[in-house]
């Protein structure tokens, strides 16, 4: 009849829309919210300063909660950096900087028993230079936290220096120069234990580091010293314009630049330059640099510092000295006095790393 067959059909599409509606339901019962993650922009330079957003969002719509996340770096740790996260409209919003090695960056988002959500990025070379000084735009230390923390290093470990054994001294320090170099670098790695340990240094002063990149992981891997003239080219990391050694004569024209002849301008961890018309009997090198430390981070006194290595003296290894400014500045030998009627005195220079400070 067909009523009759009116209402099998009815009651068949029914059954078969309830089926659906059951197995709709189980669909999304096994199939949980997952995390999604976006990042833009995918590509940044690796200046040490670009920045870039990862956003994370419940595909469920549901607000999220920056307690009950964990997002990390892990993959390309020394191209990128997690800066900050924040909660923003039910989504988690993280801010990342670029480091200074191309590279590419895996970040790891997870919750608690849910499953992990990766993202990835392209940190690419950067090669600027826009003070054509032949120094890396990505080495140079912008942020006056990083600066003051290469600083305070620099002067902690150059005036330690003065105060150790000489057979506890590094075996590299054995001129001016090296002095120098040897604070710089250190001042750039990470100051643990062991660290310490292999330096002999009993106790650590609470310093930060330098944040932007940790030594030996720069632009320029080891081989922190440009060695010859001219703004910085791509192929000068590999050819040989930097290198791990460099003289007085070569941090003054190619690391460092010229500030003043008038030593009032100098800040703690600035460098003092000189030219002796003929080197004196016993030493070898024409051009000589002192660091300026300012006051002690040793002693509780007021006045400034000044430390450097004498380099080969009398025919012996020569020595560190700590003497006060006031003390160079009244030198029995005219020609040490730092003042601008010395004409061996060529000034007060301040690294490449920190141009623009002034």
């Amino acid at each position: 009849m067909p009523w009759k067959s009116s209402w099998f059909q009815t009651v068949a599409v029914c059954v078969g829309a309830a089926c659906v509606l059951w197995i709709g339901a189980g669909a999304v019962r096994l199939a949980p919210a997952r995390l999604l993650m976006s990042i833009q922009p995918a590509v940044l330079p690796a200046d040490g300063a670009s920045r870039f957003t990862v956003v994370l969002r419940d595909s469920s719509g549901r607000s999220l909660r920056a307690a009950e996340l964990s997002l990390a770096i892990t993959a390309g740790s020394h191209s990128a950096r997690l800066v900050s996260s924040r909660a923003n409209h039910g989504t988690i919003e993280a801010e990342i900087e670029a480091g200074v090695l191309p590279g590419t960056v895996v970040l790891e988002a997870r919750r608690p028993g849910g499953p992990a959500v990766e993202g990835r990025l392209t940190v690419r070379p950067y090669f600027a230079d826009r003070a054509g000084d032949g120094t890396p735009d990505s080495l140079r230390l912008r942020s006056p936290a990083d600066r003051d923390a290469f600083r305070r290093w620099f002067r902690f470990l150059a005036e330690s220096q003065a105060f150790a054994a000489r057979q506890e001294l590094p075996a590299e320090i054995v001129d001016c120069a090296a002095l120098a170099r040897f604070a710089y670098r250190e001042a750039l790695r990470s100051h643990d234990s062991s660290w310490a340990r292999a330096l002999r240094l009993s106790a650590l002063p609470a310093i930060p580091g330098v944040e932007k990149y940790v030594y030996p992981f720069t632009p320029l891997g080891a081989a922190l010293f440009r060695v010859r003239p001219g703004p910085l080219v791509e192929s000068d990391v590999a050819d040989g314009a930097f290198a791990e050694f460099a003289d007085a004569k070569t941090l003054s024209l190619f690391n460092s630049h010229f500030l003043s002849r008038d030593l009032r301008r100098a800040l703690p961890g600035d460098l003092l330059f000189y030219r002796q018309p003929q080197a004196p009997e016993g030493q070898e090198r024409s051009y000589h640099t002192m660091i300026f430390l300012g006051p002690s981070q040793f002693e509780p006194d007021a006045q400034s510092w000044v430390v450097y290595h004498t380099g080969p003296l009398r025919n012996g290894p020569g020595e560190i000295r700590r003497v006060s400014a006031e003390d160079l500045l009244r030198h029995p030998e005219p020609r040490w006095r730092p003042v601008p009627g010395n004409p061996a005195f060529l000034g007060v220079y301040r690294w490449n790393i920190l141009r623009g400070e002034e």
